[in-house]
């Protein structure tokens, strides 16, 4: 079992803690009072991260993982593969992550406003606090403008104001932009505590903003500076269950952790309750409403090579009861957990760094590069249980592809590398591929409407700034 200092943890308990005493007596924390030392701002820093790894927060991993192509849902997510638009069920769900993910924004605004004002703080932590706030800000925003669209701008200047309408998709974008430039600046080499932010985080973030910008030179080099920085490199495997030392509950960290949502047994990760079902012997003792499958028909499982170890590594032969051809998901596996899961949500690792580079490379030039290619097999080797850094008889050939095919070969290992890590369908959407992909895989013409969801009920109510028939998404 993990016994680990995470971000989540202060923070959580902060909140627990407090509950009863801001119930009873709203004034009892001030902020002119508790922004003053190093420990109160971060605190408030971790109540900044809390919001984003509690469990509302899943309900983003349950529909996206639904959405894509290689893995099916079960319950009220099978709906969702009719492809004809989102059910009231699913559009509930998610209205919970904006609302975390506003929650996260207010948490972080309030570190970035009141931190100046401390007495008892240098101006480097006040930097560097207010870097991890502005980090946590723009997360939550890259979130919000990829699934949503044009979203309120609720910042620290304005934060007291509720009628605010929707900021276009450039503005969001600018936001998370000079957030990230001024979290690469000030925060610090490493994490004050694991699954906090570094200006390494920072760096990968914005590569991935940038990605979806389809600003290639500026993915390219940022990516770029994150390899160069030698902080991280891939956890080496010979064989399928050595992927174990990457993604297992008892791990602790790697060198391929970027960053990471954390848990361990007190504060578990409850997605693993829709990996795995009763009696596979590969979740904590819980509530058994597991949820994702794939078939051996599927394109995506079918086009997978049997010896790449990631395959092997990844799935388990069970009937649920829809035919002998299912297989469940053993990526995330906890066999010896007593409560919750302890495994960690990758949200950013080092593969899937290499994988930025290649991408960003390869559109930047017109063409895959010698580092793109390089970067992709060591990847790809790794799969294969091959030293990553070495030649092996897996490596892809620069000859072989011009821009259009080497693309597809990034984007095929990309999803064979972060499969069940809630990333092919944000994948799917930029790269404009949902549609053909769902088509091959199910034959139906997928609603454009499903692009983005629609803004939820509650803030077109509430917020007289939006008209709820003009600033609602296409088809809801």
């Amino acid at each position: 079992m993990k016994y680990i200092i995470l971000c989540i943890l202060p923070a959580f308990f902060l909140l627990g803690g407090c509950r009863k005493a801001l119930e009873e007596k709203p004034k009892a924390i001030a902020t002119e009072t508790f922004y003053n030392t190093a420990a109160e701002v971060a605190a408030a820093a971790n109540a900044a991260y809390y919001p984003l790894q509690a469990q509302p927060f899943d309900s983003y991993y349950t529909l996206f993982e639904s959405c894509a192509d290689n893995v099916y849902g079960k319950g009220s997510l099978a709906a969702i593969e009719a492809y004809n638009g989102y059910s009231t069920a699913n559009i509930s769900n998610m209205d919970k992550v904006w609302d975390q993910l506003y929650l996260a924004v207010r948490n972080a605004n309030l570190v970035i406003r009141n931190t100046p004002n401390g007495t008892k703080t240098t101006a480097e932590e006040k930097s560097r606090f207010i870097g991890e706030a502005r980090f946590v800000r723009a997360l939550s925003y890259f979130f919000l403008v990829r699934i949503w669209g044009a979203v309120p701008l609720r910042i620290d200047t304005n934060m007291d104001i509720i009628d605010i309408g929707r900021n276009p998709v450039t503005e969001v974008y600018d936001l998370i932009i000079d957030d990230l430039t001024y979290a690469e600046q000030n925060l610090p080499d490493a994490p004050r505590m694991l699954g906090c932010a570094s200006k390494w985080v920072a760096k990968t973030l914005l590569s991935d903003v940038y990605l979806n910008l389809k600003r290639w030179p500026e993915a390219r080099d940022k990516a770029k500076e994150v390899i160069n920085s030698g902080k991280f490199s891939l956890v080496e495997v010979a064989q399928p269950d050595d992927f174990e030392k990457l993604f297992g509950a008892d791990v602790l960290t790697t060198p391929e952790e970027i960053f990471y949502f954390k848990y361990n047994d007190q504060v578990g990760w409850s997605i693993m309750n829709f990996f795995h079902i009763s009696g596979s012997g590969y979740k904590p003792y819980g509530a058994n409403y597991f949820a994702f499958y794939t078939t051996s028909d599927n394109i995506f499982y079918k086009n997978w090579d049997d010896n790449d170890f990631r395959k092997q590594h990844d799935f388990y032969h069970w009937d649920i009861g829809l035919g002998n051809n299912t297989y469940l998901g053993k990526k995330f596996i906890d066999p010896n957990g007593t409560t919750n899961a302890s495994n960690d949500w990758p949200i950013y690792r080092y593969a899937e760094v290499l994988l930025i580079y290649a991408e960003a490379a390869n559109r930047a030039a017109g063409g895959p590069t010698t580092d793109a290619v390089e970067y992709l097999n060591m990847v790809h080797r790794r799969a294969y249980g091959y030293n990553s850094l070495q030649p092996s008889p897996v490596d892809f050939n620069i000859a072989d592809y011009d821009e259009e095919s080497f693309f597809q070969l990034v984007f095929r290992e990309k999803g064979y590398e972060t499969i069940f890590e809630c990333k092919r369908w944000m994948d799917l959407v930029r790269t404009g591929q949902a549609k053909k992909f769902i088509k091959e895989t199910t034959g139906i013409d997928m609603a454009e409407s499903m692009l983005l969801w629609p803004i939820p009920v509650g803030e077109i109510n509430y917020n007289k700034a939006m008209d709820p028939v003009l600033d609602q998404n296409p088809g809801y």
